[in-house]
């Protein structure tokens, strides 16, 4: 890892600005059992897996959304706690040509979540 990225942290960072980032972060911990929390006045980063996102209110910048892909262990288990958190659904898990069994929601602040779980091509064939 490049010296100038700070330990435990990627080149690339998701920085969702939202309306109401306590409800992102409760539906992120409910949803992808994201660990993290949100302090005064600086952005929260949760823990996802093995990389950060990181949440902050909109204000000085607008709220904007995002999509994000992200691999899970279990893509039904967690498309029914997103849901169950408050997400909507946009695709039921599905088997997908390029090994992933994937689901699609979005979030309570619009942001879309295409969650997979890598399942292997070969897999997938019949």
């Amino acid at each position: 890892m490049p010296t100038f990225v700070p330990e435990g942290w990627h080149s690339v960072t998701p920085r969702l600005v939202v309306e109401d980032p306590a409800g992102l972060v409760a539906f992120l911990k409910a949803a992808f059992d994201a660990t993290g929390d949100l302090p005064a006045g600086a952005p929260a980063v949760m823990r996802i897996g093995d990389s950060n996102v990181m949440v902050s209110r909109a204000g000085p910048r607008d709220a904007i959304t995002a999509l994000l892909y992200v691999y899970i262990e279990d893509v039904e288990a967690t498309y029914q706690r997103a849901l169950d958190a408050g997400g909507v659904s946009i695709e039921e898990p599905v088997d997908v040509p390029y090994g992933d069994r994937r689901a699609m929601i979005e979030d309570p602040g619009g942001n879309i979540w295409q969650i997979a779980t890598y399942k292997g091509a070969a897999e997938l064939q019949p």
